[in-house]
């Protein structure tokens, strides 16, 4: 009897050493991660790629991890530069959005999405538009106004030509009858810059999303005038650009591709540990604290979101003139 008890135990001990092992395993499925984030430090796609890279680690689904940056031409500088050094290295992590997407329109280069994999889409991000503590613009009325009557004189700011910042202002000009080409749009390669420019006054409105933004609207550097959300979102106070009578929508995705050439197995790999990190604290956290809409997709399907993308945004380029 204590002998078969004492094999029963030993058996028992022997299986939850296997278990805890083989959980291990699967749960540290990556070694050190590398990141690409092709814009630079302080913008959106460097933000998604450290708080990824924080819950990948805290998850234990990878041991450690580390970033670069590449900023230029609406990501696809970063693009080209990721897709030609990871081939097949499952450790390998590329941030994108619909940034990329619309630069990919514009500029056409020869390395896209297409020659990398894609892993996950993690959360839509709506813009809002924000001026400085400053600003004669107390609301959103203050602002269009004078762009109404003047709308070169009034300079908005953020990401690259092309990028979902740009197009917003762009149809929100073209709901209000102003020319296109009356549209006083500068454009930046990261988040870093802009914000500089829209603190010292040199940049009149500033156009991003709220997780950028989001540190110097609550230290009162920034007035959020209006969201371009479908609805007002929590936490925000202010209305939406639809509240104004304007159906314009401003939001940007974000997710993560791996690199070329991985195998299935591979790409399973990359794909449980991203959606390991998604259930991590960090992550849960910073959804709440950025605003930050999560509509996860993976696989092919989100692959096939992002040929989607492709084609509407394309026609909103068209449609507001910048390509």
């Amino acid at each position: 009897m204590f002998k078969s008890a004492l094999r029963f135990s030993r058996c028992m001990s022997v299986a939850a050493t296997v278990a805890a092992i083989s959980f291990t395993t699967s749960a540290m499925a990556l070694d050190t991660v590398k990141f690409m984030a092709p814009g630079s430090v302080g913008g959106g796609y460097d933000q998604t790629a450290r708080v990824l890279g924080k819950a990948l680690v805290e998850a234990n689904a990878a041991k450690s991890v580390t970033f670069e940056n590449k900023g230029g031409a609406g990501g696809t500088l970063g693009l080209a530069q990721f897709a030609n050094s990871t081939k097949g290295d499952p450790n390998a992590l590329l941030v994108v959005g619909a940034i990329m997407v619309t630069a990919e329109e514009q500029n056409k280069p020869q390395i896209t999405m297409k020659d990398v994999t894609p892993i996950a889409r993690l959360f839509t991000e709506y813009n809002v538009l924000a001026v400085r503590k400053e600003s004669p613009y107390k609301n959103l009325d203050d602002l269009l106004k004078d762009f109404k009557a003047n709308p070169s004189s009034v300079t908005f700011g953020g990401g690259s030509k092309g990028s979902i910042d740009h197009i917003g202002i762009a149809e929100l000009a073209g709901k209000m009858d102003v020319p296109i080409n009356k549209v006083n749009y500068v454009a930046f390669a990261g988040g870093g810059e802009v914000v500089a420019q829209a603190l010292g006054g040199q940049i009149k409105v500033i156009t991003g999303g709220y997780g950028e933004l989001g540190q110097y609207i609550k230290n009162g550097q920034f007035r959020v005038l209006a969201i371009g959300a479908p609805e007002r979102v929590p936490g925000i106070d202010a209305p939406t650009l639809k509240e104004s009578g304007f159906d314009v929508t401003i939001g940007n995705w974000r997710g993560v591709y791996g690199a070329g050439n991985l195998t299935a197995e591979q790409r399973k790999q990359v794909t449980d540990a991203v959606l390991a990190a998604t259930e991590s604290k960090v992550w849960q956290d910073n959804l709440k604290t950025n605003l930050w809409s999560p509509s996860v997709l993976t696989g092919d399907e989100f692959g096939k979101f992002v040929d989607e993308e492709h084609a509407r945004l394309r026609a909103m380029l068209v449609k507001v003139g910048l390509l």
